[in-house]
């Protein structure tokens, strides 16, 4: 295993179980990259996947199976790994989704970028990709 790593925020997460791009570029890169995401990423996921899924008449419950396996690849980070930058994060991503912190300090924490499609982490002191450009950085 590599030491690069990278924090995906609850959007990737999504895409990862809706979409087959984002879920091969998690597999197939799973020798090289840690991934990770905080807990309350795979909450927010598990929250917002059934709706999504309904409004797009496909039955949630095979997509929380992938959800689940994707723990295996994408590693939750729970509360007491990350808290402690809960300040740090606060007062940098606050002023545009204060939710967003702890994606944010996760990645402070582990010293590595965000992989996300929220605009909100642009400015915040740590490396942000978007799924167009994060093979760049997996490849890298």
């Amino acid at each position: 295993m590599s030491n690069k790593a990278i924090v995906l925020d609850a959007n990737i997460l999504i895409r990862a179980v809706l979409g087959k791009r984002v879920r091969e570029l998690i597999v197939d890169n799973a020798d090289v990259v840690q991934f990770f995401a905080p807990d309350v990423a795979y909450a927010d996921a598990r929250k917002y996947l059934p709706s999504l899924l309904e409004k797009r008449g496909v039955e949630s419950g095979p997509a929380m199976v992938v959800l689940d396996a994707l723990e295996s690849i994408v590693r939750p980070l729970e509360l007491g790994v990350y808290q402690g930058l809960q300040t740090q994060a606060l007062q940098r991503i606050a002023i545009r989704d204060a939710d967003d912190w702890p994606v944010l300090a996760c990645a402070m924490t582990l010293a590595c970028p965000v992989w996300t499609e929220d605009a909100d982490f642009f400015g915040t002191g740590v490396a942000t990709w978007t799924s167009d450009r994060v093979e760049l950085y997996l490849a890298g």
